[in-house]
């Protein structure tokens, strides 16, 4: 099926976010784990996979319309402390929110409606859970105090990952 060239490269442009996004989870989980917040680990760990599954539907998507997947990642910012990096995946969050919107309404101008269903569906994963959990998080943060928000976030890493 022959899409939208408007719509397609709009896909490209947000697959280079989603795996963006799926890299800088990574890079967080890890640390994560390096530093034993085996919480703060299996909740980004999650949120990695969830960017993952979001790039492949986009990229399935773009195939679909006769495309070619680009697969150029977007620019990744890694942080040094925990909030540093609760804010910086905060701050992605944000930026691919505003990315998906635009693009719903360009689909919406292209009269591609099966895209923009998925779109909605990501926007709805961005906005109700990714960006919510982390505004969560840097809330405690500020309520409780760093010290004891890391206190709570220790948990065993699975043995597999350190």
């Amino acid at each position: 099926m022959i899409g939208s060239q408007k719509v397609i490269d709009y896909l490209n442009f947000l697959l280079g976010g989603e795996l963006a996004a799926r890299d800088q989870y990574f890079i967080h989980s890890e640390m994560y784990a390096e530093w034993h917040y085996g919480k703060l680990y299996e909740r980004i760990h999650h949120e990695m996979d969830d960017e993952t599954m979001h790039a492949q539907a986009i990229i399935r998507r773009i195939m679909m319309l006769d495309g070619t997947p680009n697969m150029q990642v977007d620019e990744i910012n890694i942080g040094k402390t925990v909030p540093e990096m609760l804010q910086l995946d905060l701050d992605l969050e944000y930026k691919v929110r505003q990315h998906l919107k635009d693009g719903i309404a360009l689909c919406e101008q292209e009269q591609d409606y099966v895209t923009r269903e998925m779109l909605v569906e990501q926007l709805k994963d961005t906005e109700e859970d990714h960006a919510h959990w982390l505004e969560q998080q840097l809330r405690l943060i500020d309520m409780v105090g760093l010290p004891n928000y890391l206190q709570s976030q220790i948990a065993e890493v699975p043995p597999n990952i350190v």
